[in-house]
């Protein structure tokens, strides 16, 4: 039996960013999003986010492709919106996504950041902590 723990903190937006995720739809999301997720086999510690994004931190299990679990949570969680008619709109989530992996003991550390999104968003806006993102995982 392999043993194995990734962990990684993962980020996406809605489609153009649109603040479409308002505190009521948001909670109901992510409890969705959570519950989907266990029922795939997909370990997410912890979720939350803001009007226009998403941020978990999963835990990968052998044969699980972050690729794959993405999709499976971004693609199942849209269509649920939609049907569940929690928007106004046409629902959907941006193409591309951010992740990073999370080493042991900045665990605790990226728990607290995800869950004090509202807070955290009150004084930096999404695109600039993206951009902050990419520049610290060393994307150009």
């Amino acid at each position: 039996m392999p043993y194995v723990k990734v962990w990684v903190h993962v980020v996406w937006s809605t489609k153009n960013r649109q603040p479409y995720l308002h505190k009521q739809i948001r909670l109901k999301v992510f409890e969705h999003i959570k519950t989907n997720a266990e029922s795939k086999g997909i370990h997410i510690d912890v979720i939350g986010g803001h009007k226009d994004h998403v941020h978990c931190l999963i835990s990968l299990n052998p044969g699980q492709s972050l690729g794959e679990c993405v999709q499976l949570l971004k693609g199942e969680s849209s269509a649920w919106i939609n049907k569940s008619k929690l928007s106004k709109f046409r629902f959907g989530w941006q193409r591309d996504y951010f992740a990073v992996s999370v080493c042991k003991d900045q665990i605790e550390k990226v728990r607290r950041y995800i869950l004090r999104q509202e807070e955290h968003h009150k004084k930096v806006k999404f695109s600039d902590e993206f951009r902050a993102f990419l520049r610290r995982a060393g994307f150009n």
